[in-house]
């Protein structure tokens, strides 16, 4: 299967996926790491691929998403963006209507 398929298919079939560096337990990214925190209030269970470890999807996938950075966070086949755009969507509240309609919570106040 053509790597642009693959990156296709894992952004359509998953409700939330989370292009990172390293894994949500172990981020090896200092941004990567804040978007898994960032995420982890709303309790959306969400899919990921460790970049690091698919040289192939790391180099298509800027092409593919037309964003040139990591992580990218992807919420119904739609590129919701990189680390700086999630923490603005959480603080100002556009996060949370779009997380719960995948399954998400209310974070705790």
């Amino acid at each position: 299967m053509d790597i642009m398929q693959v990156i296709d298919d894992q952004v359509k079939t998953n409700d939330v996926i989370l292009y990172m560096k390293g894994t949500p337990q172990f981020p090896q990214c200092g941004f990567s790491g804040r978007v898994v925190e960032t995420l982890g209030p709303y309790g959306v269970p969400f899919a990921y691929v460790n970049i690091l470890d698919h040289p192939e999807i790391r180099s298509n996938l800027p092409k593919y998403a037309n964003w040139p950075t990591f992580p990218q966070l992807w919420v119904k086949g739609e590129l919701v963006g990189g680390c700086d755009i999630i923490i603005e969507m959480a603080q100002s509240g556009e996060l949370e209507p779009m997380l719960k309609a995948v399954g998400g919570e209310a974070p705790a106040e």
